[in-house]
């Protein structure tokens, strides 16, 4: 067997910028995913707050069970609402993916409408240099 050889500057290049391109494309479709608009009427952080307040008056009399399901209610828009304040900056993210994105598909395969379907806006793709033929 063959001793093996170093990698040469280009593939260690090569190797990295498909580590960055593929970071850059992970990152933007777990952001679009985790904003992806619900199905139903939106809440706001006022209407989170007035369930939070009625969960609190009920918990006082209620019995073991029914105060364990408000506990945990309260326990999950409390999450929702720190969720609600968190911002996601998807401008700078897009930009990322954007430069990234057309390579990374190449290289990889993945075509117009598989981007569509993960969710990924016809504007971007079409920023990003990614037709309906690829």
């Amino acid at each position: 067997m063959a001793p093996k050889k170093p990698l040469t500057d280009e593939h260690k290049a090569a190797l990295a910028e498909g580590r960055a391109q593929g970071r850059a494309v992970r990152t933007y479709l777990e952001a679009l995913e985790a904003h992806k608009p619900k199905r139903g009427r939106k809440r706001t952080p006022e209407s989170i707050n007035k369930r939070l307040d009625k969960i609190e008056f009920e918990t006082g009399d209620a019995d073991p069970l029914k105060r364990l399901n408000l506990i945990q209610e309260r326990l999950d828009l409390q999450t929702e609402l720190d969720a609600t304040e968190e911002t996601v900056d998807l401008s700078g993210l897009e930009s990322e993916f954007v430069s990234a994105a057309k390579a990374y598909g190449e290289r990889k395969g993945i075509s117009y409408a598989a981007w569509r379907e993960l969710g990924v806006s016809a504007a971007t793709l079409r920023e990003a240099g990614i037709g309906r033929g690829a």
